[in-house]
């Protein structure tokens, strides 16, 4: 099972939609948040969306953990990468190009970042389709949750999951 690190939009999506459940079924103890994100996560709390809870909840049942950069490589990456994407993004790709991580991002400049350091990707949108494929939901349910994320204000590329 690849080894996953998220930016807070992804994982916010699904907390605000309350299908968190998809994240914890398909990369249970295979994922990660650095302590940016988490600081991120946070503040989104202190200005009402209660259902960003769900996020501290699973770092207190340890199924995604949340981790530092530790290594120069990850430190360098970071501050490259700070100047023009928000800490969150930046300490996300950092790990995940030192590490060998997936990074899990919808934010086009970010994801551009990413994909010139040569880091494997997928947002919001490809979980939920990898979600459907694996049959943990079916199309419906994967369009029900897209919608829901979109009254959130996900700002989704698509108006459905396609799975066929």
């Amino acid at each position: 099972m690849p080894e996953i690190i998220f930016d807070n939009c992804v994982l916010s999506n699904f907390a605000l939609s309350d299908s968190l459940n998809i994240i914890k079924r398909l990369y249970a103890y295979h994922s990660y948040i650095t302590d940016f994100v988490m600081a991120e996560n946070i503040k989104g709390l202190l200005k009402g969306y209660k259902g960003l809870s769900k996020i501290k909840e699973a770092i207190r049942e340890r199924w995604l953990k949340e981790i530092t950069l530790k290594t120069v490589e990850e430190k360098a990456i970071f501050e490259m990468l700070s100047v023009s994407l928000g800490f969150g993004e930046a300490s996300s790709i950092a790990v995940a190009k030192s590490r060998m991580l997936v990074f899990a991002c919808d934010d086009k400049a970010a994801r551009k970042e990413a994909a010139l350091l040569g880091v494997r990707l997928t947002g919001t949108v490809g979980i939920l389709t990898k979600a459907a494929r694996k049959r943990i939901i079916d199309r419906d349910k994967a369009n029900e949750i897209l919608h829901s994320m979109i009254g959130y204000g996900f700002y989704s590329p698509v108006s459905s999951i396609d799975i066929d």
